[in-house]
Parts: C-alpha cells; sequence; structure tokens
C-alpha cells in the first residue's frame, strides 16, 4: 500500500500521499549499516530505524534511557552494567537482548568476528576503550572498559551506538547496509538507488506506534533542484536550506522553518604533511586571507558564525578565551614572505553538497578568491559527496593540499580524538586526514577523555582548543545554525542540537 502511494513521489508538483512524510536529503546515503557511515545525512535515516542502548533527550545533548532502562557505573568509571528493555523483537521477528547487544559491539570492535567488516572508516573508533562485552543475563548486559572514559554513554547515544539485528547481519551478510533491520519507530521497506529510501510505522514500536504511515527520504542533490521540489509539493521536509531561499520561505504561510544551533564546526582540511602547508606559517597564513565574517555574514546569511578552533561555542563549558583568526590579508602576505614561499601552489577539494557543508560550492569559490588575493594559487576539484568521502578520508597525500569537511559532533573529545590526534591518521583507522600531530594536543586528549571532573576537562579541552589554534591545521570557518523546512501541514516537526532527524512524533495534516 505504502509503495503503491509513492509510485508518482519522484515526479516534482505532484502532491505528496496523505499520511507518508517525504523528506529532501542532500545525498544518496552511502549504507542502512549504522557501523560502517559517518554522515549525518544517513544518520537523519538511520535514528528512524534504530534504538541505541540510550538516546539524546528531546532538544539536549543529555542522555536519557532507551533499549536500555537503567545503568550503573562502577566507582572507577571502567564497569557499565545496563538493565535492557524486555520484549523488545527487531522488525525481522528475533528477539533483542545481551546477547544481540554483544554480537553488536563484538562485530564492531573484534577483527576475527564473522561479520567484522564495518567499512574503512567506522566510528567504532568511538568504542576503542571497550575492553570486553558481557552476557550477565537475557536482559542485563555489562562493558568492560580499558579505563575510565567519559563520553562513554554520549557515544553510545550517537548512531554509531545504534542496535543492529544479529539475525538480519547473519542472513545478509556484507549486503546488510540494503536490507536493515532494527527495533526503531519505522520499518525499512525498499531502497531504489538514487530515487529512494522508503520505510513504514512499526505497530509495536515499545515507544508508541508513529503517527506518520511512512517516511520516504529522497536524494536530491543539487540545492536549487530541492528548493523547487519544496515549493512545487514534490516534497514535505527539505533540510539544509540555502541561506538565499530561508527569507522566501519564512514569508510564505504555506512554509514553516526550523532552526537549531548545535555542535558543529564547518573547516578545511589542511595537508600538514607535504606541500605548502607542510609549513605552520602558511596554515596561519591562509587562516588570516580568508574573510570568514563576510563568509558566515554574506554567504551564508548570518546563518553561521565564524569558528575559532575544532571545539564548537556549544560547548559552553568548555573554557576557552581563543578568539577567530581576524580577516589580515597583510598579515597572510607577511607570513608567505617569513615562510620564503612565493605564490604556493594549492588542489582544494570541494564538494556539491554533503553534511552540514553549507553552501559548498560557493564558499569553496570565495575561500579561493580570498587565497589568491595574498599570493596563492589554487585549483578547485569538485566531486560528489560520497566520491568526495572516498578521497578525502584515506588522507590526501599524493592528491590535494586541502579539502572542505564538517563535523556535528556529540562531546567536545569526539572530533579531536577522530581528526587531530597522531594515532588517528587514516592508516590506523582515524580521520587525520591532513596528518597533523603533536604530542601535547595527545597527551592532553587522553587525559581529558578519562576524567569524570567537567570543571577539569573543561580546562582540558580549552587548552586543545588554544593548541590547535596556533597550529591551524585547518582552516577554521564557521560554526552552523541548522535549519529546514516544512510544509505548513507537518506538524510536531523539531530539529535537535545532535543534528539527528527524529520523526517518530511527527504529523501530517
Amino acid at each position: 500500500m505504502v509503495l503503491a502511494a509513492l509510485a508518482f513521489a519522484g515526479t516534482a508538483g505532484a502532491q505528496t500521499p496523505p499520511d507518508v512524510l517525504v523528506v529532501g536529503q542532500i545525498a544518496e546515503p552511502q549504507s542502512l549499516d549504522p557501523h560502517t557511515v559517518t554522515a549525518t545525512n544517513d544518520f537523519r535515516i538511520l535514528v528512524n530505524v534504530y534504538d541505541g542502548l540510550v538516546r539524546f533527550k528531546d532538544g539536549t545533548l543529555e542522555v536519557e534511557p532507551a533499549l536500555a532502562e537503567s545503568w550503573e557505573i562502577s566507582e572507577d568509571g571502567k564497569t557499565y552494567t545496563f538493565k535492557l528493555r524486555q520484549g523488545v523483537k527487531f522488525h525481522d521477528g528475533s528477539d533483542f537482548n545481551a546477547e544481540a547487544v554483544k554480537f553488536n559491539f563484538d562485530r564492531m570492535l573484534k577483527k576475527d568476528h564473522p561479520f567484522y567488516g564495518t567499512g574503512p572508516f567506522p566510528l567504532s573508533f568511538n568504542f576503542s576503550s571497550v575492553d570486553s562485552v558481557n552476557v550477565l543475563d537475557e536482559h542485563t548486559v555489562e562493558f568492560k572498559l580499558s579505563e575510565a572514559f567519559a563520553p562513554f554513554l554520549s557515544n553510545l547515544a550517537y548512531p554509531t551506538g545504534l542496535i543492529v539485528s544479529p539475525a538480519a547481519v547473519s542472513e545478509h551478510g556484507k549486503e546488510y547496509g540494503r536490507s536493515p533491520s532494527g527495533t526503531g519507530a519505522f520499518k525499512f521497506v525498499e531502497w531504489l538507488s538514487n530515487q529512494r529510501v522508503v520505510v513504514e510505522r512499526n505497530p509495536d514500536y515499545w515507544d508508541g506506534a508513529a503517527k506518520l504511515q511512512a517516511v520516504v527520504f529522497r536524494p536530491i542533490t543539487d540545492a536549487n533542484t530541492r528548493v523547487a521540489e519544496m515549493m512545487a509539493g514534490g516534497i514535505d521536509v527539505m533540510v539544509e536550506v540555502p541561506p538565499d531561499n530561508l527569507a522566501t520561505f519564512r514569508q510564505d504561510a504555506n512554509f514553516a522553518v526550523a532552526e537549531q544551533a548545535g555542535p558543529h564546526v564547518w573547516f578545511a582540511i589542511l595537508n600538514t604533511k607535504e606541500g605548502p602547508f607542510a609549513d605552520k606559517r602558511v596554515r596561519q597564513a591562509a587562516n588570516y586571507a580568508v574573510n570568514k565574517e563576510t563568509l558566515a555574514n554574506d554567504v551564508l546569511q548570518g546563518t553561521a558564525t565564524v569558528a575559532a578552533g575544532p571545539i564548537p561555542p556549544a560547548f559552553n563549558w568548555v573554557e576557552s578565551s581563543v578568539k577567530p583568526y581576524a580577516y589580515d590579508p597583510e598579515q597572510a602576505k607577511s607570513l608567505l614572505a617569513e615562510a620564503g614561499v612565493e605564490n604556493p601552489q594549492v588542489t582544494f577539494y570541494v564538494t556539491e553538497g554533503g553534511s552540514g557543508m553549507l553552501d559548498p560550492i560557493t564558499m569553496g569559490a570565495a575561500i579561493q578568491a580570498d587565497l589568491q588575493a595574498v599570493g596563492f594559487k589554487v585549483k578547485i576539484e569538485t566531486y560528489e559527496w560520497n566520491t568526495f568521502l572516498g578521497r578525502v578520508n584515506p588522507g590526501l597525500q599524493g592528491k590535494a593540499d586541502m579539502a572542505e569537511m564538517a563535523w556535528m559532533t556529540n562531546d567536545p573529545d569526539t572530533v579531536p580524538y577522530l581528526t587531530l590526534r597522531t594515532d588517528a591518521m587514516p592508516d590506523k583507522g582515524g580521520f587525520n586526514s591532513g596528518y597533523y600531530s603533536n604530542p601535547k594536543l595527545d597527551e592532553l586528549l587522553e587525559k581529558a577523555r578519562k576524567s569524570t571532573d567537567q570543571a577539569e576537562r573543561g580546562k582540558l579541552y580549552g587548552e586543545v582548543q588554544s593548541i590547535v589554534h596556533d597550529d591551524a591545521p585547518w582552516l577554521f570557518v564557521a560554526n552552523w545554525k541548522q535549519n529546514a523546512v516544512t510544509t505548513a501541514a507537518v506538524k510536531g516537526f523539531e530539529l535537535q542540537p545532535s543534528f539527528l532527524l527524529d520523526l517518530h512524533g511527527v504529523t501530517k495534516e
């Protein structure tokens, strides 16, 4: 019935079916296996199909129970014991229990597991402190950590911690990402490549059945096409609205605009291993050369603020006094001269669109112009999002000098730990694609993630922010205030600080 109603859903101008929400996504998903993907674009689908042991409380980054009803933490912070919700089944009819939880984390963390192989850059890196997962009884599971790890619960709430059906993984093997089975509010129906992913209401959902009959996620990579579809009635929800169109939607009673600040950072990775950006002075020169205020206020039309470092200001408990690099072309030229670099040649990877990338083509062109104004020679290479990730995540060596990137995060530990630590180089399974290394930073990050005192963590991450700002392994650009637009018929839609898309309580009149 759902598929029959959606037979025309890919046609611009068609009225979307009643009780079915059509969401315009920014890109085709990479996979529907939460253990293999890294993009918020994919996470927005996954959090509606799966649950984790815990989840973020509505409107916050605080953790609350989900598949785990409660938990206890040992005094040394190294043992977490979860009491699981009883009577929950996966969409394929198999039981959710402690064995299923163990299967999920062993699959992510044990290379000898029969279904290990969760992609070249899995965010299971977030659970590297887990030594073992032990089944105490059918509804009790214990996590033993190698050391105290403050972000553990928060990382469990992130989509990498979503629980997949062991039976479905066993049945589909490497193709599981095309045939997902979770415990979430919506069940998977179909995935037609470059057309749609369809999920339908799970009538047996433990937290109460969703009100929508189904949700259709349509990949529409071109922002102008997404806007046209929204205006024509071909989609009900559009995420990541271009700044140029926000005012138009705000002024039209047929639409509602949602905005939400969150822990986001948009930056350009700089190749610190080879080429001009191997010199810290050249990296600093790039930061002085780019007018980020103009990018935030004019290109992004006030939908972002200027970034000062890798830790977004949403984490207001981090004690940082670091200010963004000023726009100072003369200082940029002086640093290039001091470094003995004349007209440095730079290859700059830009994407057509992707998770939180903030009008990436326009932004890339503006950055290129500012860099060239102080003497850089910048060649842009533009790629579709998944192709872009395939080039950037393995590292920039031998390919590029800089690349756009954005992260939405759940803890101040996540971004610097996964992208700036020495042991997070691509060949070690991390996302340090620019090969930055600073032993002092490594030491601070290890200390901060083990502390159970938030005040101490706040001071340590303030030091992290200061070191990274000065070393400038990135071109720091913006912290984004996410947005979306819905038709007036859509009710109960809210954006979350986590940047995830929870559609459980949404209705459509």
